[in-house]
């Protein structure tokens, strides 16, 4: 004889609560006895420790900055090779300067396109405009044109 519809589902309530039971005992995140074991405890401390140490000994790569630098004359009669020696000649550590390139502004005068790498803790942009804009015989203004981290 077939179960009542009342048999039928007291029966499958039944089913789900021993499953669940079952259930209850598996561990699907890994156990808490491994915190209470002094030895692993211990491993893990050693390897967080080994992990600390190799991680200090490595160097961060400097960061670095590309920047195309606009460098402006008084007139046209400024003498650009002399302009250009001048740029050039301001040494830093964390300095590269690269190529350069004379660009047309109007009425015949000429502006120093200049482009250069610097690592940012070691130069600033500020600090290198400054120490252009002293040459103040050639120099009118400078202003940055374009600007990259690498």
């Amino acid at each position: 004889m077939a179960p009542t519809f009342r048999e039928a589902v007291t029966n499958d309530h039944h089913t789900k609560d021993v499953a669940s039971t079952e259930d209850q005992d598996v561990d699907f995140f890994g156990s808490d006895e491994e915190d209470h074991d002094p030895e692993a405890a211990k491993a893990r401390e050693e390897r967080l420790r080994e992990y600390k140490e190799r991680k200090a000994g490595k160097s961060k790569p400097a960061a670095k900055t590309a920047v195309t630098l606009d460098v402006k004359p008084w007139d046209d009669e400024t003498p650009m090779d002399t302009l250009e020696a001048n740029v050039r000649a301001i040494e830093k550590d964390g300095l590269v300067w690269g190529l350069s390139k004379l660009v047309d502004v109007g009425f015949g005068i000429q502006k120093l396109q200049i482009n250069l790498v610097m690592e940012d803790e070691k130069v600033s942009t500020v600090d290198l405009q400054a120490e252009i804009e002293e040459d103040e015989e050639h120099v009118q203004s400078t202003d940055i044109a374009a600007m990259q981290k690498l």
